[in-house]
């Protein structure tokens, strides 16, 4: 009877009322803790927590990573970007704070360089959010998004412009953000109710902006405007008159001439008096005899070819005898991935355990697409 009750009301009632007892993590740890736009599980939040607090606990979430990306490999249904859609979102779960030792970011890159040329998922709205969540994590998106949008890739989608546009305008390019979201409208990007909106409100917010310059003007031509700023009446004439004045005023400054300053209170006494620093100027008339000019030059050379270098006894040769050929190895599993035309990620993963694994994130981060073909990156 009790518990049909507590069904009935609110979920922060039937919490208290349940007297569940949930570990106090995550009130430990809460500002290490990565937010997520789905939200987090409390019990989940709490139990990963603890495990990065044991040495032990710790141990056994590598374990499972590392089985859950092995078995991406081993994966044979129907839908291959399902087995990375669960590795992703358990690795978020199981490293709240994220950072280099999660391994995310090696995963996402991962994941998009086995899906990119692949028809199938071009158009599918996860593979795109896991694009974009690569972006969120490098450090500067804009590389991706110009990937992406050379490899029409999330191309019908209306989350692909709008975040696109977004990150744009965070980096005050006003005007590009204006052209992607009309490139949205204009091929109906879905849903377009939603992308309409995002025009408006950035339209909204670009009216709200200081004077932002795109390009930079040159310096003696017409007064320009830059996009969102709008000018009040009679704004255009105030602007001209400013301008007139500053060129009147310049072309007076350039016309006065410089005045030279003269010292009226010199004495006259002081020029009748002999300079004495004249004395020294006819120093340089004789240059005195051979012997005082070549006064640097008393050192006599010492005979240098006696000095003789030992050898080394033993029968020379004029030709070096030929070395025996280097064995060059040659990794069986890499060997394998080369002919099968891509990375294991199971290898990979191997590889970048401790050290390559940060080492790994922070190239990925500064070069996201330092992976993937040269031909397939936009010109």
């Amino acid at each position: 009877m009790e518990d049909a009750q507590i069904q009935n009301v609110d979920p922060e009632t039937a919490f208290l009322a349940s007297k569940r007892q949930t570990g106090n993590e995550w009130e430990l740890f809460k500002e290490n803790v990565r937010p997520l736009k789905r939200g987090r599980n409390v019990n989940l939040l709490n139990d990963a927590l603890k495990s990065h607090a044991d040495n032990h606990l710790k141990k056994s979430l590598l374990d499972q990573r590392r089985k859950l990306i092995e078995a991406i490999d081993d994966y044979k249904g129907d839908d291959p970007l399902q087995a990375w859609l669960e590795c992703i979102k358990w690795v978020q779960e199981a490293f709240p704070p994220g950072g280099d030792c999660s391994g995310l970011l090696m995963i996402y890159e991962q994941c998009v360089r086995a899906f990119w040329h692949s028809d199938r998922y071009r158009d599918d709205l996860r593979y795109l959010k896991v694009w974009l969540e690569y972006a969120d994590n490098c450090s500067d998106a804009e590389v991706i998004y110009n990937f992406l949008d050379a490899n029409e890739i999330g191309k019908p989608h209306s989350l692909f412009y709008i975040s696109y546009a977004l990150h744009m305008e965070s980096k005050n390019k006003m005007k590009a953000a204006n052209e992607i979201l009309n490139l949205g409208i204009s091929r109906n990007a879905q849903p377009i109710k939603k992308l309409e909106d995002a025009y408006r409100k950035f339209l909204a917010r670009s009216m709200r902006r200081p004077l932002v310059i795109d390009e930079e003007k040159p310096e003696n031509g017409p007064l320009t405007r830059s996009f969102g700023t709008v000018l009040a009446k009679g704004d255009n004439t105030r602007r001209a008159a400013l301008s007139s004045d500053l060129a009147n005023k310049k072309q007076k400054a350039e016309r006065v001439p410089l005045p030279i300053y003269k010292d009226t209170n010199v004495d006259k006494s002081s020029s009748h008096q002999p300079d004495i620093s004249k004395k020294g100027l006819n120093s340089w008339n004789n240059l005195g005899g051979r012997a005082e000019r070549n006064k640097e030059n008393n050192a006599q050379p010492a005979k240098w070819t006696s000095y003789k270098i030992p050898q080394k006894v033993g029968q020379r040769t004029g030709v070096a005898p030929a070395s025996p050929c280097i064995e060059v190895f040659v990794d069986e599993e890499s060997a394998e991935t080369a002919k099968g035309g891509g990375k294991s990620s199971t290898l990979e993963l191997r590889q970048g355990d401790g050290k390559d694994l940060k080492k790994e994130t922070e190239l990925l981060r500064e070069n996201p697409l330092r992976n993937f073909p040269r031909n397939s990156l936009p010109r």
